[in-house]
Formats: C-alpha cells, structure tokens, sequence
C-alpha cells in the first residue's frame, strides 16, 4: 500500500469520528430552552380579545343613490347589537362627491347605528374639504345613506377666508348630486384674512 491509500483509509476513520465529536457538542453546549417566555402582548389586550368580538383594520366603500362615493375605515371595531351600537376607534372616512369634490372626516372613536341611518364621529373630529377649508369639533353625527351631517357643539376652523367659529353646524347637499354646503350656526364669528395679491 504507498502512501497515498494509507491516507486515504487514515481519513476514512478519522473524519466521521470529528464529526461525531462536533456534533456531540452542539448538544452538550447548547443553551437551555426557556420555557416561561411569555407571549408578546400585554395581558390586558389578550383578556380584551378574548372578552369582546372585534375586527383590526375594517374597510367599507359603498356609492350613494346620487353617485357619491364612502369610504371608511377604522383602527379597530366592535360589532353591536340591538340598541348597543357599534363602536370603533381611530374612525376615518373619505367622501369623493359626484362632482369631483371630496371630505375626509377623521376621529378618535366612533358609532354607528344601522337602525336610525346614523354614524357618530367623537373626540378630535377634524373635517377636512378640497375647497381648502378644515373645521374642528368634538362631535359629529353623519348620515349613513347620504353626504348630510351636523355638529350639535362648539366648532372652529380655518380656511381661505380666515378663521371661525360657531355654536354648531350643519352640511348638506342642497339638490340632489350638487355641491355640499357647510351651515355655521348660533353665534358665528370670523375673523376675515384678506388674501395677499403677487406682484
């Protein structure tokens, strides 16, 4: 036998032994597993998902019968049932009207009731319209079927025109498929920013 065949037979025996070795102490060094790791939500949230039916991230689009198109959207909503309406948080809706104009309505919870026709936004409710105006309140009750809605408190809001505010509001759409018409009511104060003219 020369030299070369005795190596070979040699690593025959030697390399499956290494890897015996090797293999052996992956399992002697490795770390124990932890067993009481505990999940990544908090307590509070599991004993809240398991209490109440809910849905993350719902998403609604219909058309009205005058061809205006509802979007809405929310973080996390709660299904209702009989008088107990439904609830949501983080309530966000887009409405794109039949005349290219848009509003978007944005708060930090909100109901709706199917039996009345009836969505309430609540807490920070900003409305936001293309024709450059933004109002702020802290309650807005909306239409289901329809682009109409009104705030029964304080409202306040700035646009092209300047800054305003009013014991309460009201929007609609005064023919049917028109413009929408925001109607500021009970003390209406504005204060008149006259535009700067370019050179």
């Amino acid at each position: 036998m020369d030299r070369y065949s005795r190596i070979v037979a040699f690593l025959k025996v030697l390399l499956p032994l290494a890897a015996l070795v090797l293999l052996s102490t992956v399992f002697l060094i490795s770390r124990g597993v932890d067993t009481e790791t505990e999940i990544p939500f908090a307590q509070q949230e599991i004993e809240e998902r398991l209490r109440d039916q809910q849905i993350t991230k719902p998403y609604f689009t219909g058309i009205t019968s005058q061809g205006d198109e509802i979007m809405v959207t929310a973080g996390i909503a709660r299904p209702g049932g009989g008088t107990t309406p439904a609830e949501a948080t983080e309530l966000s809706a887009r409405i794109r009207m039949a005349d290219g104009s848009e509003m978007t309505l944005e708060s930090e919870t909100g109901r709706v009731r199917l039996d009345t026709d009836m969505a309430s936004f609540i807490g920070n409710v900003v409305i936001t319209s293309t024709t450059g105006l933004t109002v702020y309140t802290d309650h807005l009750n909306t239409a289901l079927s329809g682009v109409e809605g009104d705030s029964p408190g304080k409202v306040t809001g700035h646009g092209a025109i300047g800054d305003l505010t009013a014991g309460s509001m009201q929007f609609s759409s005064k023919i049917e498929g028109g413009p929408v018409h925001m109607l500021f009511k009970d003390g209406v104060k504005l204060i008149y920013t006259p535009q700067k003219q370019e050179r």
